[in-house]
């Protein structure tokens, strides 16, 4: 009787696995092996792949099959946008509430003006004088001579009713005629000044330019501001010398006396001054 052959035997008995060519059955390999080593090499291979595909899966793939990931991914960005949404309504809040001041310059709204503005207003219009015999005596004489010469700057005291100066105004046309005076009754806020062609129209102290722009009315209007909440405001023009955003020092060109716009009847500068949003008439600061 055969003994019965045992698992151990089983797996441990080696077999010859010979490939040899089919027309002459020339011997082209060997392979030794038995049942326990194919085992072995089968359970490792599956265990590599396994734990390879699960790496793979929790990590790389993740992006492409997993649907958690991808909603994480597309919250990221959502978040990302959200900030950026909320950034730029911040900042169109802030434009709008500007353009919205400097439009009311520019149109000469006269219907937010309050009884006690007005009242300010009128406090606003003084102006300090100047004591020439306490100065300086050569700092004196060269007043003397540029008042005299030119008659195109004035010391303006704090409109809050600071006593320190605070600005020198220059005349914004040199050799300007008033025609037509400030009247805030029949909402004319500014003065409308005549000169001759082409005259270069000047920045009436230091400030920056807020508004360079077109109005059907108005035609081309340059604003600036200037320090203490003043901004002077230029309609009319033929030419704007300056953009929105530059720097300007008083006297420099800014822009070419002209006709444009449809509330004109000639070639004039209409000229405004503006302080904490309410109008102030200019000959109470600059002498024309």
């Amino acid at each position: 009787m055969k003994p019965k052959s045992t698992l151990s035997a089983k797996l441990s008995t080696r077999y010859l696995l010979v490939i040899r060519n089919e027309e002459n059955f020339e011997e082209k390999k060997t392979v030794s092996f038995n049942y326990a080593r194919v085992l072995v090499i089968t359970t490792a291979s599956l265990i590599i792949l396994f734990s390879l595909s699960f790496y793979l899966s929790s990590t790389i793939l993740a992006r492409w099959f997993h649907p958690a990931s991808k909603e994480v991914e597309i919250n990221k960005k959502l978040l990302g946008l959200s900030a950026a949404v909320d950034s730029l309504h911040e900042q169109l809040a802030a434009r709008e509430k500007l353009l919205l001041g400097v439009n009311k310059v520019i149109s000469g709204d006269g219907e937010y003006l309050k009884e006690d503005s007005l009242t300010d207003m009128k406090a606003a219009k003084k102006v300090k004088q100047v004591n020439m015999d306490a100065v300086d005596p050569v700092d004196a004489e060269f007043r003397r001579e540029f008042e005299a010469g030119t008659g195109t700057v004035r010391t303006v005291s704090n409109p809050a009713g600071g006593n320190q100066p605070d600005l020198l105004l220059f005349n914004p046309v040199s050799g300007g005629i008033i025609s037509d005076k400030f009247n805030p009754r029949i909402q004319h806020y500014g003065l409308d000044l005549v000169a001759k062609k082409d005259e270069t129209i000047k920045c009436v102290a230091d400030g920056t330019v807020i508004l360079a722009s077109w109005t059907h009315d108005t035609g081309h209007v340059i604003t600036v501001q200037h320090a203490g909440n003043l901004v002077s405001v230029y309609k009319h023009n033929s030419v704007l010398l300056k953009k929105e955003g530059n720097l300007v020092k008083a006297g420099e060109a800014i822009a070419v006396i002209g006709n444009s716009g449809e509330l004109t009847t000639g070639p004039h500068l209409h000229f405004e001054l503006w302080h904490n949003s309410n109008p102030v008439n200019p000959e109470q600061f600059i002498t024309f």
